[in-house]
């Protein structure tokens, strides 16, 4: 008769702060929330357009809010950091090493090109 081997339980909270790069991706795979919730919000805003000048005020209200800004700089801060990680593990999974620099470089002239165009 054999014995069922030691397995030492784990809850649910120890095993992400066990090591760095789990809290890493943990935060990564957070940062999804808020940019679906951004995305949400923007389709919303679209809703607003369509049904006239009044409803597209109070959107614009909403996002001028001041709780409307920390929502929209915290996603900033989790988009940014979905992209650098994103652009860093490509290097991984491409073994040619100029890709990273080339995705920041793109990613550079898109925005600037975007920027531009607002002005």
């Amino acid at each position: 008769m054999s014995r069922a081997p030691y397995v030492r339980p784990i809850s649910a909270r120890e095993w992400v702060f066990r090591h760095p790069r789990y809290v890493r991706y943990m935060v990564r795979e957070f940062s999804c929330l808020f940019i679906g919730g951004w995305t949400l919000l923007m389709v919303w805003g679209l809703k607003a357009l369509s049904e006239g000048p009044g409803p597209w005020a109070a959107f614009l209200q909403l996002l001028k809010s001041p709780a409307g800004v920390v929502f929209q700089l915290v996603t900033l801060a989790f988009a940014l950091y979905h992209s650098v990680t994103w652009f860093n593990l490509t290097p991984q999974a491409l073994p040619v090493p100029f890709i990273a620099v080339a995705h920041y470089a793109l990613w550079v002239v898109v925005s600037l090109a975007i920027l531009a165009s607002a002005f």
